[in-house]
């Protein structure tokens, strides 16, 4: 049977679907609602909730094929992309979920007999790890999995290994428990009659591989380390789909699949370069490319755009890293990875469809990425080439500061010193990236106890969309340290607070009880958690206590969240429905909205866009909103779905009028409450991404009143209150005549301080020479230097001037640095002390600026001396 990679995707979901388990969508592969996770880097993400009891499953069995990102944090492979052949940054992971359902007999005799049965892998290939047991955590040997893959597996297969193999935790805290891997042995018969597979599972082998991990959790790690049993025992299984596929094309590496073969291919056709197995470098460059187009593409397609901070600089880096590598040893010095986005599309297209959807957007984005990365690997590259004028070896700093700023990969940097025969300090370039981590590190770090219970809740009752005011209480608590600062998290029993998302900041507001009364300052949701931040704990934590929103703050906010609904619609009447919601911020003072369009925003259209929304305002449309009603029901109302959000199976739908979106924030009953709309400002964020920011109700009121005030003010300044543009237009007029006359006046003066000066030159050993302080500003000097450089042969020449601030111009002519070695921007720093300032510049002009005027005749007597000695 031909096993292609879409055939295998289908048939593992099929299987687990007959075993009575839903077949769910893949989560976005940016996280949203998790502070520990930038990216979904298991399968288990998802499911978060389900295994920490904060949520109970709808569905009790689940199967799905997940989008997968290592490339930061605990579970890192970036380094080892391309070097080998079976790690991957962007992957998928097939998965078989229970929650407290079926546990360890199930999960084994499934995978075995799918394993065997359905894909058909020879059973004498396969070998098992289980845990062995720890005696620091009190744990025991897994003997109720070795008894029951007994029944399928010789005792000699079934492998003993340490809680560093067979023991997964989602983190230092949390749900656990200990693992049983499946490892296949895909070598030669030959190879494998030479070395028993036993020796070589967990050893890095290329061929001896884990495909499949199942997770037995049925612990909980505490914060001090301690683990307790959990109440409900869980399944978590991942099988990664590019190895499964190597194992049944009969590959050798996960390259040589499908999965990657289309994507090779149009590399060569584009780079013209072949994928040939005999040159290691362009081989790897080659693997660095495809993987990274795929982790790329997903990532913009599910909403993240490469950026300098957060989850946005880590694709930048992937970007950056795969076109490091073709420029390196493909040669492609202009931006060619956006070519291969039609390759991906077909082989994945069909399994994820925000490809297609998105394409015109990811190929716009990642080719503008690219040319703006090689514009500046070829600053790095001139930026080398003047560092190695004035030094014989690179020191690690500066090697860090071109990865750190360029780009440039170490191995980059070391090839180009290696060209110059200089050596590279390497030792100084990995403390100064140490440290580099360290500060990030320290700077993020978060320390978070366990949670103490106090009034048991399993989940926080949300009232926020019907109230701003509730009698809740605590139902539990932990402390936390975040940059040497103390604070707490609480859960209440129920809660009017809104929790940042959907572009919502978070509710602020007091907890009272009684006549005493703490501030709440956040709120987030964590893993399905509505968590409240406190800067100190109530003194009784059992009793009863009033939860008071900030009513401004959530009312202002409201009133932008609408907004942004309107401005959506507004964006898509005017601009295109080509038009997407990609990001926004929705705060009480202002809001700011990120959507697709590939050119500016003109001014008539903004105009346009402004004037629909407050027509929208201006109609008072009332809010209809739907609570919990299921996803097709939404889908036919004509509700708009962000690419990049995970959304269930059942949705909230937010109407005004024709506008129609799935929505979780706070809303205005009607849009009337907004009162006035009003566009502040319009940029771009990336190819393809435009921004827009607006402010509603009374900011918007407060914004035009001080403009009309400041119209006013300009009408009475330029004398005419009738029509003040006219006015500002006769005054810049006028302006540009004074301006003119000016400009007449200076080189009237420059050409006859550059007579004076031809004047006063004398001859010093050979050389035209003049030092002396002349009455002209720096711009005016600037032109008269390069005047006289182009009319003078053989001449030195320094000015000085008083004007603004002390300043020293230098000027040698182009003979006379070559027979005498004499350079302006050398001798200008020492001539600069004089004045107490520095300066620099070409070989034949170079300036100073200081604030000593009682220096200017020292520095003229020292180059008078300096053309003395020539």
């Amino acid at each position: 049977m031909q096993w292609t990679s879409n055939k295998i995707r289908k048939t593992f979901l099929e299987f687990f679907n007959g075993q009575n388990h839903k077949i769910v969508s893949s989560a976005p592969l940016v996280v949203k609602d998790d502070p520990t996770l930038m990216f979904t880097n298991a399968g288990m993400n998802q499911f978060k909730e389900f295994f920490l009891g904060n949520e109970k499953p709808e569905n009790t069995r689940v199967t799905d094929s997940q989008k997968c990102l290592r490339v930061s944090g605990k579970h890192n492979d970036l380094e080892e992309v391309g070097v080998d052949t079976y790690h991957h940054t962007m992957f998928e992971m097939l998965g078989n979920w229970s929650f407290n359902d079926y546990f360890k007999e199930e999960t084994i005799d499934w995978a075995w007999k799918l394993l065997t049965e359905v894909f058909g892998i020879y059973k004498d290939r396969l070998y098992i790890t289980i845990f062995e047991g720890d005696k620091e955590d009190g744990l025991p040997r897994d003997t109720e999995a070795f008894d029951l893959w007994n029944k399928y597996v010789p005792a000699d297969r079934i492998l003993d290994y340490d809680k560093s193999d067979n023991f997964w935790e989602m983190g230092d805290t949390g749900p656990c428990g200990p693992s049983s891997e499946i490892h296949v042995d895909i070598r030669s018969d030959e190879e494998r009659n030479k070395v028993d597979a036993k020796k070589l599972v967990n050893r890095d082998h290329p061929q001896v591989i884990e495909i499949w991990n199942l997770v037995f959790i049925q612990y909980n790690r505490q914060a001090s380390g301690e683990l307790k049993p959990l109440p409900a025992k869980h399944i978590d299984t991942g099988m990664g789909l590019e190895r499964l596929a190597m194992v049944l094309q009969d590959k050798q590496s996960n390259y040589d699949t499908d999965l990657f073969q289309n994507l090779i291919q149009a590399t060569e056709k584009v780079t013209g370069v072949s994928y040939s197995g005999s040159d290691q470098k362009k081989d790897i460059a080659f693997r660095v490319i495809v993987d990274h187009i795929r982790a790329i593409s997903f990532s913009i397609a599910d909403g993240q755009l490469p950026s300098n901070t957060g989850a946005g600089y880590v694709i930048r880096r992937i970007l950056r890293r795969a076109v490091r590598y073709g420029y390196s040893f493909l040669d492609q010095k202009e931006a060619f990875l956006y070519k291969l986005l039609s390759a991906l599309i077909k082989e994945m297209g069909e399994a994820f469809p925000e490809l297609k959807k998105q394409s015109t957007l990811i190929e716009k984005v990642m080719k503008e990425e690219e040319e703006a990365f090689l514009r500046t690997l070829e600053k790095g590259i001139q930026k080398f080439s003047e560092y190695r004028k004035k030094h014989d070896k690179v020191e690690g700093e500066f090697a860090f500061e071109l990865y750190d700023t360029y780009g440039f990969p170490i191995d980059l940097t070391d090839l180009l010193a290696r060209e110059e025969g200089m050596k590279l300090d390497l030792d100084g370039f990995k403390k100064a990236l140490e440290d580099q981590k360290n500060r990030s590190r320290k700077a993020t770090s978060m320390e978070a106890g366990d949670w103490v219970e106090v009034n048991p809740a399993e989940s926080t009752n949300f009232v926020g969309y019907d109230q701003t005011e509730a009698e809740v209480s605590v139902a539990r608590y932990r402390e936390v340290k975040q940059k040497d600062k103390k604070y707490y998290q609480l859960v209440l029993d129920e809660t009017p607070f809104y929790p940042e998302g959907g572009g919502q900041v978070g509710d602020k507001g007091n907890l009272k009880n009684g006549s005493s009364q703490i501030s709440i300052f956040d709120t987030k949701k964590e893993n399905n958690l509505i968590v409240h931040f406190i800067k100190e704990l109530p003194k009784e934590l059992k009793g009863k206590f009033t939860a008071e929103v900030d009513v401004t703050k959530r009312e202002n906010a409201a009133r932008n969240h609408t907004a942004t609904h309107l401005l959506h619609h507004a964006l898509r009447e005017i601009l295109g429905e080509h038009v997407e919601q990609k990001g926004s911020l929705v705060r009480p003072d202002y809001l700011r909205f990120d959507f697709s369009h590939f050119q500016k925003v003109t001014d008539e259209e903004l105009q346009q866009i402004e004037k629909r929304v407050n027509e929208l305002v201006l109609e008072n449309t009332p809010l209809v909103e739907k609570r919990n009603i299921p996803m097709d029901e939404a889908m036919q109302m004509g509700a708009l779905a962000l690419f990049g959000e995970k959304y269930g199976d059942a949705v909230r739908v937010i109407k005004f009028g024709d506008s129609v979106e799935l929505c979780g924030g706070t809303h205005v009953p009607a849009t009337g409450a907004l009162g006035l709309f009003k566009l502040t400002n319009e940029t771009s964020v990336a190819a393809g991404i435009r921004r827009v920011e607006a402010i509603t109700g009374a900011e918007a009121y407060r914004y035009v009143s001080e403009r009309i005030q400041q119209l006013d003010i300009i009408a009475e300044e330029v004398k005419n209150k009738k029509d003040p543009v006219k006015g500002v237009q006769q005054v810049i007029g006028q302006n540009r005549e004074l301006s003119k006359q000016i400009d007449s006046l200076k080189q009237k003066e420059e050409v006859a301080e550059r007579n004076a000066l031809l004047s006063e030159l004398k001859e010093l050993n050979g050389i035209q020479f003049l030092a002396k302080t002349v009455d002209l500003d720096a711009g005016s000097i600037k032109n008269l230097a390069f005047k006289l450089r182009k009319e003078l042969k053989n001449a030195v020449i320094l000015l000085g001037s008083k004007d603004k601030k002390v300043t020293l111009s230098l000027i040698v002519t182009d003979d006379v640095t070559q027979s005498k070695g004499i350079k302006a921007g050398e001798e200008i720093r020492d001539l600069a002390q004089h004045i107490k300032g520095g300066g620099g510049g070409q070989p034949f002009f170079a300036t100073a600026g200081g604030k000593d005027a009682n220096g200017l005749d020292e520095a003229y007597k020292q180059i008078e001396e300096k053309v003395k000695s020539l």
